[in-house]
């Protein structure tokens, strides 16, 4: 299998004509905001694609997606950010034996068949494929099928923004097979037609997992995007104990309060901001500190997951800097600078979820995964 570097998709660097780097003083930390097209700018670029319906460029395209921690305690629906070693792998390929425009699955694996059984090879029931369908029509494809493999290293419902790898991962190899000319902020958009179908319409995990690193949501409407800079220099590790228990995010989201008091918001606002300030910073120590005070979304959910104030007092108790539920749980992170005092968190959150919530859980020690979704190979 030959392997390539494709023309420019969704880890490609910003160009200013998609963004823009608000500060240039390399001592001062670095962020860049990435907006939507317009409805009408959106709509001459799909005329455009229509019109050429672009050839593919490669036979076969594979991909990866990083998993993601979604809303990181105070951040719901607007933060997150994608981490090292476990992900989502799609691989698209040209199929004459489809019809012109279509796309189908062809298999779902998995790492375990928990992963991947409950899963639909139907396009238009899977993130995937739903994801890889909106970006074949924002390029006007015409003349050509395709099918889809997905291989699922992410749990179902494990708050690891498990369906949204699935996307990101089809949208980058869609448009890597017809030669990259969606930009980022297009592919968002299609991760989030699949993520609306399933999960609510919430881009905390699936513009982590194409872009890497933290993103911060600032609109939905029209969408716009800040990628912020986690100093390259510091050290940032996150334990993610995931239980044996399952938590749909539409159970999850369902739990959530309508409204809520004046003061809560007010606290709420405060650790949010001091957690975006944190990532800029490189601190771990105030992130930690800022992702464990949520106190308007963790109170709600923690009671749905056995164990949950148990295994958040373990973790603190054993040296982490802050723990909370990981997206809609029940995977719980905490956060620490060094990788084996996270084994050792891990250990001890595993076996606080044994006693408090008669769960067996198992741990992992990641890095934050600063690419995102990337192709793997090509052919």
């Amino acid at each position: 299998m030959a392997t390539s570097t494709p023309p420019a998709f969704a880890n490609t660097p910003i160009s200013s004509s998609r963004g823009y780097n608000l500060r240039q003083n390399p001592s001062i930390p670095r962020f860049y905001t990435i907006r939507s097209f317009s409805q009408a700018s959106n709509s001459r670029a799909a005329a455009k694609s229509s019109a050429s319906d672009p050839s593919p460029v490669f036979r076969r395209v594979e991909s990866f997606a990083p998993a993601t921690v979604a809303n990181l305690g105070p951040g719901f629906d607007f933060l997150g950010c994608a981490v090292e070693g476990i992900g989502d792998i799609v691989t698209v390929s040209v199929d004459p034996s489809n019809p012109p425009s279509t796309l189908s699955i062809s298999s779902i694996s998995g790492d375990q068949r928990a992963s991947f059984s409950k899963l639909s090879r139907n396009p238009k029931f899977n993130c995937a494929g739903i994801a890889g369908a909106a970006v074949m029509r924002m390029l006007g494809v015409r003349s050509v099928g395709i099918s889809l493999r997905l291989h699922k290293g992410l749990p179902l419902g494990s708050g690891l923004g498990s369906s949204a790898a699935s996307a990101a991962a089809a949208a980058v190899a869609v448009n890597v097979l017809f030669g990259g000319l969606l930009s980022q902020d297009q592919l968002v958009l299609a991760g989030l037609e699949s993520e609306k179908k399933v999960s609510g319409y919430h881009a905390d995990n699936v513009a982590p997992s194409l872009m890497g690193g933290f993103v911060l949501v600032r609109s939905y409407y029209p969408l716009e995007l800040i990628r912020l800079e986690f100093p390259s220099h510091r050290e940032l590790f996150f334990v993610l104990v995931s239980p044996e228990f399952e938590a749909p995010t539409k159970k999850m989201r369902a739990a959530l309060p309508e409204l809520v008091k004046r003061e809560e918001h007010v606290a709420n606002s405060s650790q949010a901001a001091a957690l975006v300030a944190a990532v800029l910073q490189g601190d771990a120590r105030i992130l930690g500190s800022a992702m464990s005070s949520d106190g308007i979304v963790e109170p709600k959910r923690a009671p749905l997951i056995p164990g949950m104030l148990e295994v958040k007092k373990a973790a603190v108790k054993a040296g982490a800097f802050g723990c909370t539920i990981s997206g809609a749980g029940p995977t719980v992170v905490a956060v620490v600078d060094d990788e084996e005092k996270g084994r050792e968190v891990g250990k001890l959150m595993v076996d606080a979820f044994m006693v408090g919530g008669s769960l067996k859980a198992s741990a992992v020690v990641a890095r934050l995964d600063r690419v995102g979704a990337r192709v793997i190979s090509s052919i």
